[in-house]
């Protein structure tokens, strides 16, 4: 994989205070998705992808380029908006309604889902 020289001096200057942290800060900062979410992630994905060696590189590496463009928080926040879009009843026709938040919320996790989709699939 190519990065762009902004793209590498950016992610640089983003680590540098984790710098004076510690090799263990520096790692829960790159990785604060929990294996099980990640998991749950590769298996839904395999499902649609199929149930092959290659679908598991390839959703294993959607999910960590989605773990690197959002914090575990964000995608927490969009996969809520769309279970909850799912449900019926008064609660879910409020997320479904596409509120500026939700949106920008699911805007977002698309956003990162289309950058995964174009790094491991494409």
């Amino acid at each position: 994989m190519h990065r762009s020289p902004i793209l590498a001096s950016g992610l640089a200057l983003g680590l540098l205070p984790f710098a004076a942290l510690g090799a263990d800060a520096l790692a829960d900062a790159l990785n604060d998705y929990p294996t099980e979410a990640r998991a749950e992630y590769v298996f839904g994905c395999m499902a649609t992808n199929g149930q092959s060696q290659e679908a598991l590189r390839r959703c294993s590496c959607s999910i960590d380029a989605i773990a690197g463009i959002l914090s575990y928080e964000d995608y927490v926040a969009a996969e809520t908006v769309l279970r909850m879009r799912q449900g019926g009843g008064e609660r879910a026709a409020m997320f479904r309604g596409g509120t500026p938040v939700t949106m920008r919320i699911l805007g977002d996790l698309r956003r990162a889902q289309a950058e995964a989709e174009m790094i491991c699939f494409g």
